[in-house]
């Protein structure tokens, strides 16, 4: 049976004893659903992952409900509180993990709205140069691919630093999730594999910035 410290044994190994090695400060990462519903399986996803995640980096979830549509007239100094405190999770944050639906062909509504808030002022914004993982989730057969290519444009468009990885797409989501949490073992596996390439991206940069 795979447990949680085989997972981060077999997945991270090396880059966790070069972090360790290098007495490297813990890795936070940033978990966005691009789902608000109470039940969301993206959300579980993320759930799934935090608690998989222990001694190799913390994931924090932050949620999307009270970020209002977006509004130029609200933009810059007076932008909302929870738009400023959303900013400020991604600006603070070593990496995001971002995890969407897929509905008619493309990402959440609400995730869309979130990243355009974020990703302002333009070329500045806390989204520039920040390492990004995308992960989507579909009842369908496709596993949200079509949300996946949307979230990935809005992010470079905003210079995001996607992590380049196999497409992390969960297909027929609705049998892999049990008691608001994914069940999936091969889907676990996969997601916290591509979690690895997200920490190599953020030690790489670390480094980068050391020798600077």
């Amino acid at each position: 049976m795979v447990t949680p410290s085989s997972l981060n044994a077999t997945l991270f190994g090396d880059e966790v004893d070069r972090i360790v090695a290098m007495g490297v400060t813990a890795i936070n990462l940033l978990g966005i659903s691009g789902s608000i519903r109470s039940k969301s399986t993206n959300t579980a996803i993320l759930k799934t992952l935090q608690e998989r995640l222990a001694g190799t980096a913390t994931l924090s979830i932050i949620p999307l409900n009270d970020i209002p549509l977006y509004n130029a007239d609200h933009d810059g100094d007076g932008i909302p509180s929870s738009v400023r405190s959303l900013k400020e999770a991604i600006s603070s944050a070593d990496g995001l993990v971002l995890c969407s639906p897929e509905y008619n062909y493309g990402t959440s509504g609400v995730l869309k709205n979130a990243l355009d808030w974020a990703s302002r002022p333009a070329y500045q914004s806390p989204l520039k140069g920040k390492p990004a993982l995308i992960m989507t989730s579909s009842p369908g057969l496709t596993g949200g691919v079509r949300a996946h290519q949307q979230v990935r444009d809005t992010l470079i468009s905003a210079l995001g630093r996607v992590i380049a990885c196999p497409q992390v797409v969960i297909s027929n989501v609705y049998q892999k999730v049990e008691n608001e949490r994914l069940s999936d073992e091969s889907s676990i596996s996969f997601a916290l594999e591509a979690i690895s390439h997200l920490v190599q991206e953020v030690n790489l940069l670390r480094r980068a910035e050391a020798r600077s």
